[in-house]
């Protein structure tokens, strides 16, 4: 396990590192200190619960607890923005000022290239909202017809967070969307929550929460290279079911998380809410400092999990031993084994998302299309989640593929041009989202959900799979098992 350890991190460096055990201290009594800021009459805590107790002024706190806990941001987009401004300003006045304008951020990402005019009223809105109260991170998009032309327009919430460097060890995050868990792969608390809770954020910067106990799970053993962070994630919500973890926090550690890149621990968090999970979260380490330090300069402390602490349960497995997966229509705990599906027929393969839609994810199609040679035989849609995500798919080569590019690499093999940053068919959205399931058509997706309507129409079949296992699928014209492509 990680040995427990607590850092201050300032950019270039670590101050105040205290060591992992401490024994023979003797100090004067300072009967003025508070437990709270002394840490006395501590008890082992995890992560997250850690993280709550510092942000409610507490010493300690236990799984069940109800506290309140200070907020380092808040982030909404534009399906629920408008309504969370709405709550804020019927319930503290018109003449009401956010509790801190720097610590708002709000990213237009989910119904953005529609001619939808209620969808792009939603963003105006916003538009109106952060000027009136002087939002500083408000990631516009005003032409539509070139999001290039937008230098300022991201694409996906969850995504863009992390890259803008909102996303920092330590903190606490809320978010008007499920997914919001996404950052608890950088050793935050990180939780969606709704308009209502959101609105009482905006006015004073706390929220009362209960504290979740926390589900451990140890993915120990070397990936196999067949295998991704959504294959790992999809077992384990086979195997505890959509249920399993309801209001509880999913703590990921081991060899295999350790081993993983940021966008891959973070596949792993983002889908911890298709558990009933609260929050998820991974250990920071050298990975997470690389990657944080590089996006901002704000300081940020994190924090470990006693090594005594107490999990509400254990989980381990031998990620060497795992096979590629899918999640069969209609539930994202609907775990078969993609070589079980093969006589699954595919009308279309969708790549692109929060969960499946980040530089690394498009990597891995690639480097697999590549591999394999040919041309797909359904329509294979790519939607890169940002700004970012779209310009690495042009201009990065793909490891070990002749130093071609992403782009160069879909397009020979026949897939549709890569679409506008933003979540897209995810959601289903208006009727001319880009990739909407307008048929009810079989499709796998590398997104995070596959309910009756997910992705548009309601009689539609979505099977949740790992890039890998999309690309082979989009080869094979059914669900493939990507062992198939890879020598």
């Amino acid at each position: 396990m990680q040995m427990q350890r607590q850092a201050l991190r300032t950019p270039g460096g670590v101050a105040g590192r205290c060591p992992a055990r401490v024994s023979c201290v003797a100090a004067p009594p300072t009967p003025s200190r508070t437990p709270a800021s002394t840490g006395a009459v501590k008890r082992a805590m995890t992560m997250t619960e850690k993280i709550l107790a510092k942000h409610s002024d507490k010493a300690s706190v236990t799984p069940g607890d109800n506290v309140w806990t200070k907020v380092d941001k808040l982030m909404t987009h534009d399906v629920c923005g408008p309504g969370t401004f709405g709550i804020f300003q019927q319930e503290f006045g018109d003449a009401a000022e956010v509790w801190d304008p720097e610590r708002v951020v709000i990213i237009p990402d989910h119904y953005i290239f529609t001619a939808d005019p209620r969808a792009n009223r939603n963003v105006d809105i916003l538009r109106d909202v952060a000027q009136r109260y002087g939002i500083k991170y408000f990631y516009d998009i005003k032409d539509r017809g070139d999001f290039r032309a937008n230098p300022d327009y991201k694409g996906v919430c969850h995504v863009a967070l992390a890259q803008e460097g909102h996303c920092k060890p330590g903190e606490v995050l809320f978010g008007t969307d499920s997914h919001t868990c996404n950052a608890g792969a950088f050793g935050q608390f990180a939780t969606g929550v709704g308009n209502t809770d959101a609105g009482f954020i905006l006015g004073t910067g706390k929220l009362l929460i209960k504290v979740p106990p926390t589900m451990r799970f140890a993915l120990d053993g070397q990936m196999p290279p067949w295998l991704l962070a959504k294959d790992l994630i999809l077992h384990i919500i086979g195997e505890i079911s959509v249920a399993g973890a309801t209001y509880r926090s999913m703590e990921f550690v081991g060899d295999a998380v350790s081993q993983m890149n940021m966008e891959e621990r973070m596949t792993v968090c983002n889908m911890v809410v298709e558990a009933g999970g609260k929050n998820g979260v991974c250990p920071a380490d050298q990975t997470t400092f690389d990657y944080v330090e590089s996006r901002t300069s704000e300081p940020y402390e994190a924090v470990y999990s006693d090594d005594t602490a107490s999990y509400f349960a254990d989980y381990r497995f031998d990620v060497s031993k795992l096979e590629p997966v899918v999640a069969a229509p209609h539930s994202p705990d609907n775990r078969k084994l993609a070589r079980e599906c093969r006589d699954v027929r595919v009308d279309r393969v969708y790549i692109g998302s929060c969960t499946g839609g980040k530089t690394e994810d498009f990597m891995a199609a690639a480097k697999l299309l590549h591999g394999a040679g040919g041309e797909v035989k359904v329509p294979t849609y790519l939607v890169p989640a940002t700004q970012k995500v779209w310009g690495d798919v042009y201009t990065l080569p793909v490891p070990g593929c002749d130093g071609k590019t992403a782009a160069q690499i879909f397009e020979a093999a026949g897939c549709v041009t890569p679409a506008a940053p933003s979540c897209a068919a995810c959601l289903g959205g208006p009727r001319d989202t880009f990739a909407r399931m307008n048929e009810p058509e079989v499709c796998v997706s590398t997104t995070n959900r596959n309910f009756p309507g997910r992705m548009g129409h309601k009689e539609g079949q979505i099977y949740l799979a790992s890039p890998y296992t999309a690309a082979a699928s989009a080869l094979a014209g059914h669900v493939a098992d990507p062992r198939d492509f890879m020598a």
